[in-house]
């Protein structure tokens, strides 16, 4: 029996220096579950000198990637550097020395994951990227594990704690976006460039992966519909509390008849809603299943020893296959051909802000364009504004099918009443 099992790291910043803290903390409990020794032998690095948040031993560090991934003493890589391409590269290269590999690399895995997956199998490898969606919560290892036996049909997902946290400001403080943002800067919860959080990039890529693997077809992370947070008004979250809805940034992955439906967008959930009570930097993730029914995974999106721990949850799965001598025997094919559903055959519940002329005849001009789609009306608000002779008109709709709420969108645009179509965003649950 092996007494040590030696890794190798890709990057030491903050979420490296919490795999390292867990490593060393955690030792015995290791060691019990494995039979082994887990040590970090080398990490990769760009400055040697650095100034770290965690007591290292200057000789494990290195600036050459070869001392990792073409050391015959290392075993398994865990690579948290960040990046695409040259990290591609590298974890092709730990592969290809018959290294096992684990990863937190959202972006890597939702652009390359198949790929990679390939690469692991042919060389009789394993690879886990448990960390690369939504930080300390076990959702891969749930749906690829726990649900393994069901027919997932439905995923929901708050899976990004910046654009969470900016919401949760806005609805219960009532501050702007902006001011919301640079709170989430000072914090450390949003980067200096926030684009990919805030315009949803961040949750597309997380919403790839979590489709391929609860649906088993191949999802690409162009398949996404991406609408981000940025130019929310804090107006629409009013009216949206007025009428007993929050909004969130939801990530929505539907599988019916083999069909895929898949998106990322600003949505009024109920606050009856399961993932309403989500609040600030918190994640989770709202998974139907044909057979369990309703489950919800919760927990830290992120942060240094929250992910760490999915980390070392994947290290722990990959050592205990190289004991059992079961590595690279993960199934990477997909079981269903990829159908994205059409346009016209989608549909959901809809919230529309208008500003219109305020006079008589405006609003029943406005339910006949509704009427004429056969789309009614849930709920209606109408309220003055401070522009001389407006109003502004609320409206959600019952479900709908998308493609005729589009021909609304485009008779109401060409309507000399309306001002404005100040925002319109999906509906989910009853208020």
């Amino acid at each position: 029996m092996e007494e040590k099992v030696s890794v190798g790291l890709l990057g030491l910043g903050v979420v490296g220096s919490g795999v390292i803290h867990l490593i060393e903390d955690h030792q015995e409990k290791l060691a019990h579950q494995l039979g082994c020794e887990v040590k970090v032998v080398k990490a990769l690095v760009r400055d040697i000198e650095k100034a770290r948040n965690i007591d290292v031993n200057q000789e494990i560090l290195t600036t050459n990637p070869d001392d990792v991934l073409e050391n015959p003493a290392i075993d398994l890589v865990i690579e948290v550097m960040g990046g695409i391409d040259h990290t591609r590269e590298y974890i092709l290269k730990a592969f290809s020395n018959k290294k096992h590999v684990v990863s937190a690399n959202k972006d890597l895995v939702a652009v390359h994951g198949p790929e990679l997956q390939e690469a692991a199998v042919k060389n009789k490898c394993d690879f886990y990227y448990e960390a690369s969606v939504a930080g300390g919560i076990p959702i891969l290892r749930g749906i690829n594990e726990g649900l393994s036996s069901d027919h997932i049909q439905k995923i929901m997902g708050i899976v990004n704690g910046t654009t969470n946290y900016i919401l949760t400001k806005m609805d219960e403080e009532g501050v702007s976006y902006e001011d919301a943002l640079a709170e989430a800067q000072r914090l450390g919860f949003a980067e200096a460039d926030p684009t990919s959080d805030v315009e949803g990039l961040d949750a597309a890529r997380k919403m790839a992966i979590l489709g391929r693997l609860a649906f088993s077809t191949p999802v690409d992370l162009q398949d996404v519909d991406v609408k981000g947070i940025h130019g929310i008004e804090l107006k629409d979250l009013r009216y949206a509390s007025q009428l007993g809805y929050t909004m969130k940034l939801i990530g929505f992955a539907n599988f019916f008849d083999q069909e895929l439906e898949i998106s990322v967008q600003p949505t009024l959930l109920a606050k009856n809603h399961p993932l309403a009570s989500v609040k600030n930097e918190y994640n989770a993730v709202y998974v139907y299943g044909e057979a369990v029914g309703e489950t919800m995974f919760y927990g830290p999106g992120a942060g240094s020893l929250p992910t760490a721990t999915a980390i070392l949850s994947d290290v722990v799965a990959a050592i205990k296959a190289m004991r059992l001598g079961v590595s690279g025997k993960q199934l990477n094919d997909m079981q269903f051909p990829k159908t994205l559903l059409p346009k016209d055959k989608q549909h959901g519940q809809y919230y529309v802000r208008l500003c219109v002329e305020d006079k008589t005849g405006v609003f029943s001009e406005i339910s006949s364009i509704f009427h004429s789609q056969d789309i009614s009306f849930q709920r209606i608000l109408q309220t003055p504004v401070d522009e001389k002779d407006s109003a502004e008109i609320v409206l959600v709709t019952h479900d709908t099918p998308y493609s005729q709420f589009e021909q609304v969108l485009n008779q109401l645009e060409a309507f000399d009443a309306v001002n404005e179509i100040k925002s319109y965003y999906k509906v989910e649950g009853d208020a």
